[in-house]
């Protein structure tokens, strides 16, 4: 054999051991990389793009803000964040943080449409026996000529202290923390009631609820009560 081949050789018997000791070498025993590239029937699909946000589910917002309240939003117990969770799976279109907003805007709506007598309003938001209850006390208020105004500067808190669904419609209680200037005035002018300066802080216990089954996605206020008698109404 010429000494070149005995060379070569070597050297090629070098490069192999010195491949093996960097990449190592398959035994048979190595578990198989999946191909990224393939997806498997049961796989979930992850996305590439790390600039695409994946928004959080209802269920997941329910948990978040039960576990993390804001300054102004909060779920009050576990009890109230089941019910919600409950809720969000019978209404695909629930959203806690879309309800709690709208909640809000209708406590305000409310509040100053009956100082205003407003039934048409009134009539749109708050369900019959409700609604039936308000009309009797503006007509009340007609009859002895007394004027009312009312305005609420600021919600101040908006907590879910109950939540339930019972035969697919869907009960969420809300404790309303605002600050309100209200003032009522007899016919001749005189005040009755109330300053119309001075900012009155008011705490106020509303259920709303909406049948899941309907298109109608409005939630319609079932109850107005104080603080002192928190409770879902047996429907």
């Amino acid at each position: 054999m010429s000494p070149d081949l005995i060379i070569y050789g070597l050297v090629a018997a070098g490069l192999v051991l010195w491949l093996r000791s960097i990449l190592g070498s398959r035994t048979g025993a190595e578990r198989e990389r999946p191909n990224p590239f393939i997806i498997t029937p049961n796989a979930e699909r992850v996305a590439l793009d790390k600039n695409v946000i994946i928004p959080p589910t209802a269920q997941a917002k329910i948990a978040e803000l039960a576990s993390n309240p804001t300054r102004v939003l909060s779920v009050e117990s576990k009890n109230a964040e089941n019910g919600l969770m409950e809720i969000s799976s019978a209404d695909k279109n629930f959203d806690i943080h879309l309800f709690l907003e709208g909640a809000q805007e209708a406590f305000v709506m409310i509040v100053e449409a009956f100082a205003k007598n407003d039934l048409e309003t009134l009539k749109d938001l708050l369900a019959d026996p409700v609604y039936k209850s308000f009309e009797a006390a503006i007509k009340d208020r007609e009859k002895t000529g007394d004027v009312m105004s009312a305005e609420i500067l600021s919600v101040r808190k908006a907590e879910v202290t109950e939540a339930k669904l019972q035969n697919k419609t869907a009960y969420i209680t809300v404790r309303f923390t605002a600050d309100e200037t209200t003032v009522t005035h007899d016919k001749n002018g005189a005040v009755v009631a109330g300053h119309a300066e001075r900012v009155i802080p008011m705490r106020d216990v509303w259920t709303f609820g909406r049948d899941t089954r309907s298109k109608d996605t409005r939630w319609m206020v079932h109850q107005t009560r104080g603080d002192a008698e928190d409770g879902i109404p047996d429907a």
